[in-house]
């Protein structure tokens, strides 16, 4: 086993980077590799292309402002080629980075601003090679069943159940949590009169909506404190990380759309895609208002649970603009003709 010049084992993840400045390149090669990190550094844009061409690595850092061309034309060739390669952004000022519409179009997983200091970079490339590990497991898991179909549901959920616990094991809050909403949606969609499926569907969304935080640095998602605005915007990456890590398996395809677009609203004001009204999934529409519902009747370490009327007068004050109207309002009648069901399953957990 290689190890760095601390001693530590060297990660076996490879890690490319691109900066026409070669002491740039100089310092994240000195960093890097004394954090235990193999690093492959050029400073030629299009030499770059060409080795994740012909070379394996699991995540490119990528300066966005080169000669002769920029970070984002790189990206637009690597992902006319490779479109599972992390890619992290860097930039001199975050004003100079690309439009969020290109970061979105070119699945570039983030971006940071540049600085004597790699603190925040190197937790970002923690946080996105523990998202390519998911990746692999989930990759390997579908691999695997491709030729076991008696024994796919068995495999399928255990495969959920064991990166569900490595979210929860990140985060207190999140225990129990999943299982709530997932109860809560399939709790609306039998209101809603859906099949036995898609009930399927939503208790295994509802369970594995939040995954996506395995790639949000623990000093962001265990903190007590106010976060500041690059924080939460950190925090919004989830479900774009949790669509990454179940994207490349086919048995996860009916799940990310609950993935994904949990933290949508109605008028279209919510992330990550800012889409609105019946744009947004049903089953992402149903998991919102179970999602919020639980997280407001949960005690967290800056608030206690809210009483249920203030709860319900939320709920009902959102609906239109952050829930659809129709779900909101199922969900209300459960509150006020079925709330032994509710109990229920708050008592579970």
């Amino acid at each position: 086993m290689r190890h760095s010049e601390s001693g530590q084992a060297m990660s076996p993840y490879k890690i490319i980077a691109c900066d026409d400045e070669n002491g740039i390149i100089d310092s994240l090669s000195v960093f890097l590799k004394r954090s235990g990190y193999q690093l492959t550094g050029v400073t030629d844009p299009y030499e770059a292309i060409e080795k994740i061409r012909n070379e394996h690595f699991d995540l490119l850092l990528l300066d966005f402002i080169m000669t002769p061309i920029h970070g984002d034309k790189v990206v637009e060739e690597i992902r006319k080629f490779n479109q599972e390669l992390y890619i992290l952004l860097l930039t001199g000022h975050k004003d100079l980075a690309p439009p969020l519409e290109t970061i979105k179009r070119l699945s570039i997983q983030g971006y940071c601003e540049k600085s004597d200091k790699f603190d925040q970079l190197l937790l970002l490339i923690e946080s996105a090679l523990r998202s390519v590990e998911q990746m692999k497991i989930i990759k390997k898991i579908n691999q695997e069943l491709q030729d076991k179909n008696q024994e796919l549901e068995k495999a399928y959920l255990d495969s959920i159940q064991t990166l569900r616990y490595t979210v929860e094991a990140k985060d207190s809050y999140t225990r129990g949590h999943s299982d709530r909403v997932a109860d809560f949606s399939v709790l609306i969609g039998k209101y809603l009169g859906l099949s036995e499926d898609d009930l399927r569907i939503l208790r295994i969304g509802g369970l594995f909506h939040d995954i996506g935080k395995i790639g949000v640095p623990d000093s962001i998602l265990l903190k007590e404190a106010k976060l500041t605005d690059e924080e939460y915007s950190e925090i919004k990456n989830h479900p774009s990380i949790g669509k990454q890590i179940l994207s490349n398996a086919q048995i996860f395809q009916e799940m990310i759309p609950i993935v994904y677009h949990h933290h949508e609203k109605f008028n279209g004001t919510g992330y990550p895609a800012g889409i609105a009204g019946e744009d947004i999934p049903l089953f992402a529409r149903i998991a919102a208002v179970a999602d919020t519902f639980d997280a407001m009747t949960t005690k967290r370490s800056y608030r206690n649970a809210l009483p249920l009327e203030v709860v319900r007068a939320e709920i009902e004050k959102c609906s239109g603009t952050q829930f659809d109207p129709k779900i909101a309002n199922v969900f209300l009648d459960i509150l006020d003709h079925h709330y032994d069901e509710i109990l229920d399953i708050q008592n579970k957990y």
